[in-house]
């Protein structure tokens, strides 16, 4: 239907619009495959594009420091949010979605409105590309996605400590059984996660140039179901950071072809989203269903 919609040009781009996505959905794959929900992504990458937007243009810090200190107050949140569901046996669901809140509420005292962000290395940055050949390219954006992407990969699928997400995903009760230390594994889950939504956010002042507390408004959701699209179970044990890769590239795809259209309201990115969601989930119950009677 679009002349030029499979040119390397839009698939390099491809990877550097969803970038942000990207990076937070591996951590959150993490996170659903041990059995868990994070619900604060999008309020920690609007924290982290704030808090790196506030040092670097007002207080003069260096860009690097200012991303190295968000990503620590990320992790930290994280750890701090796996500790309590650990500790206190709470439900993933409520201490995330109070992480939420607080980390939106922080990013609003740091700022009531967007910074933006005028740094020579900044602009070097954003003005960066790897030439692929023709009009194709990858941005640091990109770059950083395809990095920490090969990194989840890795830690998820070829670490004890990915077999042990798995474990405890698969059964709580067993994997203790097993020797696995869910208390390690559970608050490591969560740093992670919070790891990734801080870079996804430094990744994000890159992209845009700026910080802005309300950035991240139903981000989360648009994770998940990146996730979930890529064939990782809400029930936890079963997925793939490969298959987090493809639900990302499915819904990059689905957003570029509404503005290839030009005709359609961004609001059938949503509609869209939300019947893939669906299907994937049904789809998901059958299998269970079917893997249990053949039990």
């Amino acid at each position: 239907m679009y002349e030029g919609f499979f040119s390397g040009r839009v698939v390099g781009n491809l990877f550097g619009d969803n970038a942000s996505l990207g990076i937070a959905a591996v951590g959150m794959t993490l996170v659903i495959l041990s059995g868990g929900i994070d619900l604060s992504v999008g309020s920690v990458l609007a924290f982290s594009t704030v808090f790196i937007a506030t040092l670097v243009q007002q207080k003069g810090v260096n860009p690097m420091i200012a991303i190295g200190l968000a990503l620590m107050v990320g992790t930290a949140l994280g750890a701090f949010m796996g500790f309590l569901i650990n500790r206190y046996d709470l439900p993933p669901f409520l201490v995330t979605l109070g992480g939420m809140f607080l980390a939106r509420g922080m990013g609003f005292v740091i700022s009531k409105e967007s910074l933006g962000i005028e740094n020579p290395l900044y602009n070097k940055l954003t003005d960066f590309l790897v030439p692929l050949g023709g009009k194709a390219s990858l941005s640091v954006p990109a770059l950083i996605f395809l990095a920490i992407f090969l990194v989840g990969i890795l830690v998820t699928h070829y670490t004890p400590y990915g077999r042990n997400v798995y474990a405890l995903g698969g059964s709580e009760p067993s994997a203790r059984l097993m020797g696995v230390p869910i208390g390690t594994t559970k608050v490591a889950v969560y740093a992670i996660s919070g790891f990734c939504s801080a870079l996804a956010g430094a990744v994000m002042t890159i992209f845009t140039g700026s910080g802005n507390p309300t950035l991240g408004v139903g981000f989360e959701l648009d994770v998940i179901a990146s996730v979930v699209i890529g064939g990782t179970l809400l029930t936890g044990g079963v997925g793939s950071q490969l298959g987090t890769l493809a639900g990302v590239l499915i819904f990059g795809t689905i957003n570029t072809a509404l503005t290839f259209d030009g005709r359609l309201n961004s609001y059938w990115l949503r509609i869209a989203i939300g019947g893939l969601l669906l299907a994937f989930i049904l789809f998901q119950r059958f299998l269970t269903r079917t893997s249990a009677l053949a039990r």
